[in-house]
């Protein structure tokens, strides 16, 4: 996509904040099937910090769009060449425009830079467009790796 291009950044970064509030305010409003309060939005944020997503244990990506921020990802190091792909969101505004794929190509390409050989992930039923672009992307359903709360879906993709 023109003028799509991606940059690592510290979770605390404002623009990163702000990209991560998104989503939270997103996954956690489509849970309750209406729009998220902010100190839901917030404890949300508490419960599951981002601070992991630098240095040696993972990395956080912004995707901006013309030098505006419109998605984020993560990848968690999980050890044995494993690595999860975790905060993956884009804006409303720009779903459909491929920056999701462009997302999680730039993400794969930082997992294979990092020596991993496998990307996994969990979503819940009710993200139906992360769960299309899982599969547009050749993430397959593989069986359950943990017992997170949320976890519906558990998909994963072998990295050449």
């Amino acid at each position: 996509m023109p003028g799509l291009t991606f940059v690592t950044t510290d979770p605390g970064a404002p623009a990163a904040a702000a990209m991560l509030w998104a989503y939270y305010d997103d996954i956690v409003g489509r849970y309750w099937g209406r729009a998220a309060l902010p100190d839901e939005t917030d404890a949300a944020m508490a419960d599951e910090p981002s601070d992991d997503l630098q240095g040696d244990t993972g990395v956080l990506v912004l995707g901006l769009l013309d030098g505006v921020p419109v998605a984020c990802g993560g990848v968690r190091f999980a050890g044995d060449g494993i690595g999860e792909l975790t905060r993956v969101y884009v804006a409303a505004a720009a779903r459909g425009s491929g920056a999701g794929a462009g997302l999680l190509a730039h993400l794969e390409d930082l997992a294979t830079v990092a020596r991993l050989t496998r990307l996994r992930l969990t979503v819940r039923s009710d993200l139906v467009e992360a769960r299309r672009l899982y599969a547009r992307c050749g993430y397959l359903e593989v069986a359950p790796f943990n017992t997170e709360p949320y976890a519906e879906h558990w998909l994963a993709k072998e990295l050449h």
